[in-house]
């Protein structure tokens, strides 16, 4: 993993970049590894320090983020990395770290654990499985989370605790998976109860999850004769706030028609569908043509060759791909 300092290398007097350990903690929240290391190395590449991604663009910070999800997290990225750069250094204490915007408790003791060896204990969804099978643990989650911290507190060396939480985290992701765990390949064999038990299958237990509800909307793509595209960046605040994106209607369950401009719409016998953290999304898509560039409020033209569907969210960009194809 690109932002891993191996513990041979910490042991020659490499020490782990807080801004690097900080940044993948962000990007893995409800990611996967696979879809975190490109967007990494690309946000890393581009803004190498902490100073250097406090003096990007909020624009430019948002299209990198395009495709990764939970745009709050990129919000807050900036209003963080901001905060460090005015500060002149990371925090090295979980205490001072949790002060910062956008930073809750689990990244305060990752960045804390990893990367100045602070003792936090460090659990996120492997470590919780880890604690639940090691001691048998029965309670669902996430009424168990108390109960898998307190645990994962127990265990936190003092020394070298940074190597200690990501050993845990690997554990969980390789060996102590979700399903089929490596149980005879594992180093906790021994004192793992779940395995003594018989339970490690069963292991964690979740409450049921309610069934996401379904809203729907209408999305509007509007083409101009010279080549132009009508987008908006939505409001600071609410879903893909602040993302570039096509006009859309509200997202209820009957929404009213709401298109930018007063012109002749066909709608595309196709819908755009999307699921997002508490609900589905189903989009239909009304596509039209119009002559000139006229001014429309709140909304501005992009030029065809400024046009980058790469830097559009997931859910605008599957509206793309119905529209264009229409």
């Amino acid at each position: 993993m690109p932002w891993r300092t191996p513990p041979a290398e910490k042991q020659a007097g490499v020490k782990p970049d807080p801004y690097r350990v900080w940044m993948s903690e962000i990007m893995l929240q409800q990611t996967t590894v696979a879809t975190v290391r490109d967007y990494f190395i690309k946000f890393t590449k581009r803004w190498p320090t902490v100073d250097d991604l406090a003096a990007a663009e909020d624009a430019d910070v948002m299209a990198y983020w395009a495709g990764l999800g939970y745009y709050a997290r990129a919000r807050n990225l900036l209003k963080c990395a901001r905060a460090v750069s005015q500060l002149g250094a990371f925090p090295q204490t979980y205490d001072e770290l949790i002060k910062l915007p956008g930073i809750g408790p689990y990244t305060a003791a990752a960045v804390s654990s990893i990367a100045f060896d602070e003792p936090s204990p460090v659990m996120d969804g492997n470590v919780e499985r880890v604690m639940a099978r090691l001691f048998d643990i029965h309670t669902p989650l996430p009424a168990a989370k108390p109960e898998l911290y307190a645990k994962t507190a127990e265990l936190t060396p003092r020394a070298r605790a940074g190597d200690y939480a990501q050993a845990v985290m690997d554990l969980g992701a390789t060996i102590c998976t979700p399903k089929n765990p490596a149980c005879g390949i594992c180093p906790w064999w021994t004192p793992c109860l779940a395995r003594q038990n018989g339970t490690a299958a069963e292991l964690p237990k979740k409450t049921p999850k309610k069934p996401k509800p379904t809203r729907h909307g209408i999305a509007y793509v509007v083409h101009s004769d010279t080549g132009a595209l009508l987008l908006e960046t939505r409001p600071e605040k609410g879903l893909l706030g602040g993302m570039l994106g096509w006009p859309t209607s509200d997202w209820c369950d009957e929404p009213s028609a709401a298109p930018p401009l007063d012109v002749k719409w066909t709608k595309v016998n196709a819908q755009t569908l999307h699921t997002f953290t508490h609900f589905n999304l189903r989009l239909d898509v009304m596509v039209a043509t119009v002559e000139g560039v006229p001014m429309v409020s709140g909304r501005h033209w992009v030029e065809k060759h400024a046009f980058q569907p790469s830097a559009l969210p997931t859910v605008m960009r599957k509206v793309w791909d119905i529209a264009r194809k229409a």
